[in-house]
């Protein structure tokens, strides 16, 4: 029997996926650009979710260029945090920024404790 080489590739493709194990929603999910193109799926070891809609920067702070939001209830992946400009609001403050694929978040505005359920030890 012949295996045509898209079905090939395919089954290469399910294999290597095979290989990964079961993704949670901890350690992937969809992340959209501001509708510039396709969601995608990427693979992030911590997973946050903001409780409002929150603004990402370029830098741990808000002197540093927007370049995306989040919206509320949106999960993102994570890969760490910082400390940077201290930010207050909701009765919450604290200096502790999270670094998203984006760019970096308020972790003010984040579900979770002060590290937006980060590790403490999960530092930039």
């Amino acid at each position: 029997m012949t295996v045509r080489p898209i079905t090939r590739v395919a089954l290469i493709g399910a294999g290597a996926l095979a290989l990964l194990g079961p993704l949670t929603a901890t350690t992937a999910t969809a992340v959209s650009d501001g509708g510039q193109s396709a969601d995608r799926v990427l693979a992030a070891p911590y997973g946050v979710e903001p409780y409002e809609t929150v603004n990402v920067r370029s830098g741990p702070a808000r002197s540093y260029a927007k370049v995306g939001s989040v919206a509320a209830g949106q999960p993102r992946g994570a890969y760490c945090w910082t400390r940077g400009e201290t930010i207050s609001d909701h009765g919450y403050t604290n200096n502790v920024w999270v670094k998203l694929l984006e760019g970096y978040v308020s972790a003010v505005y984040l579900k979770g404790d002060a590290y937006g359920d980060l590790p403490a030890s999960a530092t930039c």
